[in-house]
Parts: structure tokens; sequence; C-alpha cells
């Protein structure tokens, strides 16, 4: 008997395999999310509708990983191969997500890069970001050589676009940034008769708390798109995202798209709950250390006032035993415990 999609998408729920990072990748990829952050990030497609933005989007979208089962709806279909840029003598990059959207009113062709970045921190990261999303950029325009133009026509580079998406930002840094080439004149009144607007980065901030997104705690995004992605990545139920993306925002629930929200969501659980295990773990082995601790404290402490006790059964003055070193607390501890044995 032949497995329905919706089958398919149940069986895809009690898989463990896929890793959680690239099951947000293959969320993202979606064409029903991907047309979206099109819309609300580039300007060649923010009057269009999304389903016609849809229509747009190639059928060459690209995810580092082994590709889904086929057979799965057209409506978010995404093809998986190595998205593995070899430039000869640049050495090997590999990106998230890559695919091209074509404005076809225009005719235009726009090479599309997408990553999903955990963390900005160039303490952790040991470079800027920044400098990364232009080193992309350069490279999805070097790479069009022998490929988008060839000998000296540099006229038919193809536009390229690398969007971030970063997942650390505070509560009040929900934002959209742009990275491009800047034209001015510096000197004298030249016209500027050619735009400049052939690469460009898109970083869109998203609040995060760890793997908890920021949809569950603080105020809701006035921005649609980063509202969208906050509840996309939030630790909510794969129940009470499906409701959100359908009623909220419009989506239809294909079969894979429900199963990768299902397989985000049993990972996330699975996530948590090995960390709560961990914690419990850790804090068992804290709790005996510090248990250990007091235990070491506390035999210091009797020793102290048992030394004492015997120095007052001694008839030794207080001062004397307080010059000996001992605190006038421990003194009057040793002396009440005295009182209380006799």
């Amino acid at each position: 008997m032949i497995e329905t999609n919706l089958a398919q998408a149940v069986d895809a729920t009690n898989d463990s395999g896929p890793a959680y990072d690239t099951n947000i990748k293959y969320l993202l990829a979606d064409k029903q999310i991907l047309s979206r952050i099109l819309k609300y990030t580039m300007e060649e497609f923010e009057d269009m509708e999304i389903r016609d933005i849809i229509g747009c989007i190639g059928d060459d979208i690209e995810i580092g990983t082994r590709p889904v089962d086929a057979g799965l709806s057209n409506l978010g279909r995404v093809k998986g191969t190595m998205t593995e840029d070899n430039v000869p003598g640049e050495g090997n990059i590999y990106y998230d997500i890559r695919f091209t959207a074509y404005h076809k009113e225009s005719e235009m062709k726009i090479l599309v890069n997408l990553e999903a970045q955990k963390s900005t921190d160039p303490g952790k990261l040991g470079y800027h970001l920044e400098n990364r999303i232009v080193f992309y950029l350069a490279r999805m325009i070097s790479a069009q050589k022998q490929t988008e133009f060839f000998h000296s026509d540099f006229d038919a580079l193809k536009k390229v676009r690398s969007i971030w998406l970063c997942m650390d930002n505070d509560e009040t840094e929900d934002s959209i940034e742009e990275i491009g080439l800047d034209r001015k004149v510096v000197f004298g009144n030249k016209k500027i008769s050619y735009p400049v607007n052939l690469m460009k980065g898109i970083v869109v901030n998203l609040r995060g708390r760890g793997n908890h997104f920021a949809g569950e705690d603080v105020r809701k995004s006035p921005n649609v798109l980063i509202a969208m992605l906050e509840e996309l990545l939030s630790g909510k139920t794969a129940a009470e995202k499906k409701r959100i993306l359908t009623d909220e925002y419009g989506m239809v629930m294909t079969a894979e798209l429900e199963g990768r929200i299902q397989i985000m969501c049993n990972l996330s659980e699975n996530i948590e709950a090995d960390g709560i295990k961990k914690g419990i773990k850790e804090g068992i082995k804290e709790g005996i250390k510090e248990g250990i601790k007091e235990g070491i404290k506390e035999g210091i402490k009797k020793e102290r006032i048992d030394a004492i006790a015997r120095m007052i059964r001694a008839n030794a003055a207080k001062e004397q035993i307080i010059l000996y070193g001992y605190t006038e607390a421990e003194y009057t501890e040793a002396e009440k415990l005295m009182y209380m044995n006799v």
C-alpha cells in the first residue's frame, strides 16, 4: 500500500535522526516561509502578493543535507543537495540554504542565500559576523564567472542577496538591517547615474532566550516577518504553532510543513529534557560537593568550639581565649553549649 503524505509526515515525527539545526533549515526552506522572507526583506518583492512570490521562487532550493523523501506537496517542496561553492584557489564554502528568485515583471534573476545564525557575539565566533556576510556576498559574485557571465560581460552579473536570521538579540532589538555598497560624490558635482545595488546583506534580528524564542515572554514584534519567525522558532507546541501560522499568517499546513514543525518541536522537547536531566545531575553533584564543604566547615567549627570549652573548664579568661585567635561569637557558643550540658 502506498503511503499518503499524511502517513509520511506522521512517520517523520518519530524520526529522532535529523538534528535540530538541520530541521530548522528545512523549515525555513519551505516556499511559504521563503516567500514571506523575500516580501519583507527585499524591495523587489515588497509590493507583491505572497502567492505570486511563491511562483517566483525557483525549484533549485538547496539545503546542505540529504534530500527529503520524494512525493510530498509541491507547495513547499524543497530539494536538498550539498550547497558547496567551490571556486578554484578560493577554498570551499557551504551555505545553509540557497536558491534563485525571479522577478518576472522585470525579468530579473536574483541569487539568494539564507543563513540561520545562533550567535552574533564576536567573542564566541572569533570574528565579526558583518565581515563574514561581506565575504559570502563577494563569493556569490565571484562564483558567477563562467556560470552567469563570460569573459568581460560584467553587466550580466546577477544581483546577490545574503539574508541572515540572527537569533540571539535582546528584548528590544527586533530589527532588520542592510549591508551593501554605497556610492556618493565626495568632491565636485558628478551626477550618479548607475545605482550600485548588485550585492546586499540583510540581517533579520530575532530575539532569543537560549533554545526558546521571545514569542512567549516579551511583546509581539510589530514587524510581520520577525513576529512570524519568532513564533515558528518558539518553544510552543506543534499544535499551537500550526494554529498561529494558519490563523494569523495564512499558511497552508502541507504534510511537509506540518511534519517539519512537529519534528522541530519533538527535538526541542528532547533538548530541553536532556538539559533538565543534565541540570539535575549537575545539581546533585554540586550538592554533594557543597555538603562535603559544609561538613568540613562544621567539623572545623566543632573542633574550635570544643577547644574553647576545654579552656573555659580550665578557668582561662575570655580575653585570653580570644587572644588565641578565637572569635567572641565562638566563645559565646561554647559557653552556651556548656551551660546546656550542665
